[in-house]
């Protein structure tokens, strides 16, 4: 619980000190599809491939975007979360987001990580092109908040491209 308390905590101090201020400066973005690949574990020797695919809302709550996804891995564990992220620019090309999402999960033949209900912490650093699109690199998270006495939780690294939603079929 202190695990969550303190990302909630975190995102919150971001959004009411910076996020509105740059969100204006940098303009506001339309909704997203992400999709991307890593390395799922990267604190373990349980490593696998990590594939996910996310819908990013062009909607705002206060100044969080929501966002859904599905996340797998070569050892067949599966993730479906739905969260809230926070985007941060810097100058019109750098964008910091910070996300939280509880969801849940499937080990598979992959680790077990104690419980179904998971939590993802993640920080994403991303070049945001002209037509708004976006690369990324981002660094989460995954753990169940202690809500079971089994509670490893992983890292994971990945590398995404968020490409605008409305683009995929059309203006």
């Amino acid at each position: 619980m202190r695990f969550l308390k303190r990302g909630f905590a975190l995102i919150s101090f971001l959004a009411m000190a910076s996020g509105p201020a740059l969100a204006e400066e940098a303009g506001s973005d339309p909704a997203f599809l992400r999709i991307g690949g890593g390395y799922y574990d990267t604190n373990d020797d349980m490593g696998a491939g990590e594939f996910h695919m996310e819908y990013i809302s062009g909607s705002k709550w206060w100044v969080f975007n929501p966002f859904v996804g599905l996340m797998t891995t070569t050892d067949s564990a599966l993730y479906a979360y739905a969260g809230i992220r926070l985007d941060l620019f810097i100058g019109n090309r750098l964008v910091i987001t910070p996300s939280f999402a509880p969801g849940l999960y499937h080990d598979g033949d992959g680790k077990d990580l104690g419980y179904p209900v998971e939590f993802r912490s993640a920080i994403e650093f991303a070049y945001r092109f002209d037509d708004r699109s976006r690369l990324g690199v981002s660094y989460y998270h995954l753990s169940n908040a202690s809500l079971d006495e089994n509670n490893p939780g992983t890292e994971v690294a990945i590398l995404h491209y968020s490409y605008p939603f409305k683009r995929l079929f059309g203006d």
